[in-house]
C-alpha cells in the first residue's frame, strides 16, 4: 500500500489507495480545504488522482505558482461557461493563461460589447457560488471529434482532428460546460472568485491572417481579493506612467507610420539617450572593455554559418545586390567574433572584453510593436568576453557586481536571478552545456544570490542568466543577461595560442546590462512617471523671471551654471510667473530659480522644486555644490537632503 513522502522528508502511509485531496484531509482539515492540486513525483495531477504505489508529493494551494496558474486556468474556462450560457450560439476555441491573467477566443456573430463583459462577470460570480464540481475523464480521438461536432463546436473539432489517431485526450466537465483540455484545474468553481474581465480585442483563428477573426476576451485573476485589487491598482498606475503618453507630453520622442518600429528622437529625448550612453562608455572603459563598431550589413554567409539565419531568418531584414544576398544585423555577436579573428590571439589577452553600442534591426510583427518598448530598429549595450574555460566563473561574478552597480546608479534595488538552461533546438555538445551551466550556477552560488532555474529557456547557443529589475509599481523587467557559448567563436574559426603553444578555442560571453537603450529609456520613463533624476534629466534647471527688470541677472545666472555643466534654460518670457512655474512643472524639470527684484539685490536664489517644494535661498556657490554633489550620487543625495 502506498507511502506518501512529502517536501518536507516525512512520510505518511495508507492501507488502500488515496487521492492526492485525501492526503491532504489526513494532513488536516484546513489544507484539504484550500488543495486545489498535487505535484506527483514531479508531475502536476488533479486533487482527485489517485496514488496506488508509493510516490513524492507536494500539494498545491493558491500559494503557490502552480496554484494561481491553475486558478488561471480554470477561470478561463468558467468564463467559456458563462459565455456559453449566456450566448448560446457562441463557439469556444482556446483559451490558455499568460501573464497575470488569460484569455479565450470565440467565434460568435456580432461583436462583444463592455455590457457583455458585465452579463459575464455577473454569471461567472453566479457559477462560483453554486460550487460546481470540475471532473476529469478521457475519450478517444474520433469519439472527442464526435462529441464536440455534435455539439456545433467546429473549432474544437478542428484542432481535434490535427491530433494523432491514436492519442487518449481529456475533457473537463463543470455542470452543463465540457472543454477539451490536458488540465489540471481546481476541484470545483468555487475556488474561484477573485477576478476580473478587462478587455475585448480580436485575434485570428490559429494566428493566421488569412483565416476568420475570432473575438477575444481577456481576463484577470488572483487567489484573493488584496492580490486583485494590488493588481487593478498598478494597472491604474502603468496607465498613468506609459511612456508613450509621457514622451509625447515632454516631448521625448515619437513614431510615425512610414518607420514602423523605429524611433525618431527629439531633442529632449536624445539628451537622455546620449546621457546614458556616455555613462555606460565611462563604466565599461573602467572594467577594461575596449569599444568597437562593426558594420551593420553584412552577407547573409555570416549569419549562416553563426547558426542566425536559421534560428531567426523569418525576423531578419534582408536585401540583395551584386548576386549577394545581406541581412540588417538582428545581433552583433557573429561581428564580434570577427574583430577577435583579426590576428592570431594569444592567451596573455584573455580575458578580452569588446563593447558595442550595436545598432540592430529585426522584423518583429506589427502587433508586437509598443512605443519604444518593442521596436524594429534598436541599439544594444552589447558587450563580448572571449576568455578561457578557467576564466569563466570569474568573469562572470565580476559581471554580476558591474551591473549591480548600474542598476543601483538608475535607481533599481531589487533584482530577480533566473538561469534559462538548455532548449531542445540547440548547438553544441551536452558536455559542452553542462560545463557552461555549472559555470553560472557557481557564480550565483558565488555570490550568495536567489535564483531560480528556467529549463529550455536558454539561448540556442548556450545558456544565460536574466537579470530582471522590479520597478516601483513591482513590474518585473528583464534587461541584463550573461551567456556562456562554447559553441560560436568554433563555428566562426575563432583560435589563440595557449601557454603550451598549441590553438585552441576560446569560450564566448555574451552580456548586456540595459539591453537595448530605447526600451530601457521607457522603462525610466514609466519608472519615474517622466521626472527623471537630475543627472538624466534633459533640462536640469528652469531660471525663471518675475518682471523684465531680472533679465540681465537670469542670463548671468544661465550663464554661470551651463559654465559649470548644467543642462539649464532661462524663461525671459512676458508672462506670468504662475504660468512659467505650471509649464516648467509639466515638463517635469527638477528645479526652478524663481528670480525677482529682492533676489538681484542679494544674490541668494530661491530653488522650487518639481514637486512645489520650496528650498531655502542660496548663494550660487552653495547651489553649485549641491547640485554637483546629487549628479555624483546619481540622487542619493539631493538639494533637498
Amino acid at each position: 500500500m502506498p507511502s506518501i513522502t512529502l517536501p518536507d522528508g516525512s512520510q505518511r502511509h495508507f492501507d488502500n489507495p488515496v487521492s492526492v485531496m485525501d492526503v491532504a484531509a489526513d494532513i488536516g482539515p484546513g489544507l484539504a480545504k484550500a488543495t486545489l492540486a498535487g505535484r506527483v513525483n514531479g508531475e502536476l495531477v488533479d486533487a482527485d488522482t489517485v496514488l496506488s504505489s508509493d510516490a513524492e508529493l507536494s500539494i498545491i494551494t493558491s500559494r503557490d505558482d502552480d496554484g494561481l496558474h491553475l486558478l488561471r486556468h480554470s477561470t478561463a474556462h468558467l468564463m467559456a461557461q458563462a459565455v456559453k450560457q449566456l450566448f448560446p450560439e457562441a463557439q469556444v476555441t482556446i483559451g490558455p493563461v499568460i501573464e497575470d491573467g488569460f484569455y479565450y477566443d470565440f467565434a460568435y456573430e456580432r461583436p462583444f460589447t463592455p455590457d457583455d463583459l458585465e452579463q459575464i462577470e455577473k454569471r461567472m460570480s453566479e457559477l462560483v457560488k453554486q460550487k460546481i464540481p470540475i471532473q476529469r475523464s478521457e475519450i478517444g480521438r474520433d469519439k472527442a471529434v464526435e462529441f464536440f461536432d455534435g455539439l456545433s463546436e467546429a473549432y474544437k473539432a478542428e484542432i481535434i482532428r490535427d491530433i494523432p489517431a491514436d492519442e487518449v485526450l481529456s475533457l473537463y466537465e463543470q455542470g452543463d460546460f465540457t472543454d477539451l483540455c490536458r488540465g489540471p484545474h481546481v476541484p470545483s468553481t468555487g475556488h474561484l472568485g477573485h477576478f476580473k474581465l478587462m478587455k475585448l480585442a480580436g485575434a485570428y483563428w490559429r494566428g493566421d491572417s488569412d483565416n476568420e477573426m475570432l473575438q477575444r476576451i481577456y481576463g484577470t485573476a488572483w487567489a484573493n481579493k488584496k492580490d486583485l485589487k494590488g493588481y487593478l491598482h498598478r494597472l491604474e498606475e502603468a496607465e498613468k506612467r506609459d511612456h508613450r503618453k509621457i514622451g509625447k507630453q515632454l516631448d521625448l520622442f515619437h513614431l510615425q507610420e512610414e518607420a514602423p518600429g523605429m524611433v525618431f528622437w527629439h531633442p529632449a529625448g536624445w539628451t537622455i539617450y546620449q546621457v546614458i550612453e556616455q555613462y555606460m562608455r565611462d563604466r565599461q572603459r573602467e572594467q577594461g572593455y575596449k569599444e568597437i563598431r562593426t558594420p551593420q550589413v553584412v552577407d547573409m554567409s555570416l549569419w549562416e554559418r553563426s547558426g542566425h539565419a536559421d534560428k531567426f531568418g523569418d525576423d531578419m531584414f534582408s536585401v540583395e545586390t551584386d548576386d549577394r544576398k545581406f541581412a540588417l544585423k538582428p545581433m552583433n555577436c557573429p561581428c564580434h567574433v570577427q574583430v577577435f579573428n583579426q590576428g592570431l590571439r594569444s592567451y596573455r589577452e584573455l580575458p578580452l572584453r569588446l563593447a558595442e553600442f550595436g545598432s540592430c534591426h529585426r522584423n518583429e510583427l506589427s502587433g508586437a510593436l509598443h512605443g519604444i518598448m518593442r521596436v524594429r530598429g534598436f541599439v544594444q549595450d552589447d558587450g563580448h568576453i572571449f576568455c578561457t574555460e578557467e576564466q569563466i566563473q570569474e568573469e562572470c561574478a565580476t559581471f554580476i557586481d558591474f551591473l549591480h552597480s548600474v542598476y543601483e546608479d538608475f535607481g533599481f534595488t531589487e533584482i530577480i536571478y533566473r538561469l534559462s538552461t538548455r532548449p531542445a533546438q540547440r548547438v553544441g555538445s551536452d558536455a559542452d552545456w553542462d560545463r557552461s551551466e555549472k559555470a553560472l550556477a557557481d557564480a550565483l552560488d558565488a555570490k550568495q544570490l536567489d535564483w531560480k532555474e528556467l529549463p529550455g529557456e536558454g539561448a540556442f547557443y548556450g545558456p544565460k542568466v536574466e537579470f530582471s529589475l522590479k520597478d516601483c509599481i513591482g513590474r518585473v523587467w528583464q534587461c541584463g543577461t550573461v551567456q556562456v557559448d562554447f559553441s560560436m567563436p568554433g563555428r566562426l574559426d575563432a583560435e589563440y595560442v595557449d601557454a603550451g603553444g598549441e590553438r585552441k578555442v576560446p569560450v564566448m560571453l555574451h552580456r548586456a546590462i540595459l539591453g537595448s537603450f530605447e526600451r530601457f529609456i521607457g522603462i525610466l520613463v514609466e519608472n519615474h512617471e517622466g521626472k527623471m533624476p537630475l543627472w538624466l534629466s534633459p533640462i536640469q534647471l528652469k531660471i525663471l523671471n518675475i518682471t523684465d527688470r531680472q533679465r540681465e541677472f537670469s542670463e548671468k545666472l544661465e550663464k554661470s551654471l551651463s559654465d559649470q555643466g548644467f543642462r539649464v534654460e532661462t524663461d525671459l518670457r512676458n508672462e506670468k510667473i504662475g504660468l512659467k512655474i505650471r509649464e516648467a512643472t509639466l515638463l517635469r524639470v527638477p528645479y526652478m530659480l524663481v528670480v525677482g527684484d529682492k533676489e538681484v539685490e542679494s544674490g541668494k536664489i530661491p530653488v522650487r522644486t518639481r514637486d512645489a517644494v520650496e528650498l531655502e535661498p542660496m548663494d550660487l556657490e552653495t547651489l553649485i555644490s549641491g547640485l554637483k554633489l546629487e549628479l555624483a550620487s546619481r540622487g542619493r543625495e539631493t538639494l533637498e537632503g
